[in-house]
């Protein structure tokens, strides 16, 4: 068990990096060839793990299911900061 004073370290493997990032734009491109708003139905799916809010449109709701919530997140958090440096 570990020390609750203590910081654990989270870590995605390099090759889930590059996954993460072709599932995100799969499902994003799905949607929005579908007429939704992209980032409200994967802000969706990520808070509630609901896979309606993704569209079956070019598989994208098998597709998002292939990676965990967190993985996504982790990938989609990455871009953004690393925007802002």
């Amino acid at each position: 068990m570990a020390d609750i004073n203590e910081t654990m370290m989270f870590k995605v493997e390099k090759d889930k990096d590059s996954e993460a990032r072709e599932v995100v734009m799969t499902v994003y491109q799905a949607l929005k060839e579908k007429g939704y708003n992209p980032i409200s139905q994967i802000v969706g799916y990520i808070l509630s793990g609901d896979p309606t809010y993704i569209t079956s449109h070019q598989n994208a709701r098998s597709v998002i299911r292939r990676l965990e919530r967190d993985e996504l997140l982790e990938e989609i958090l990455k871009w953004y900061l690393e925007d802002k440096k």
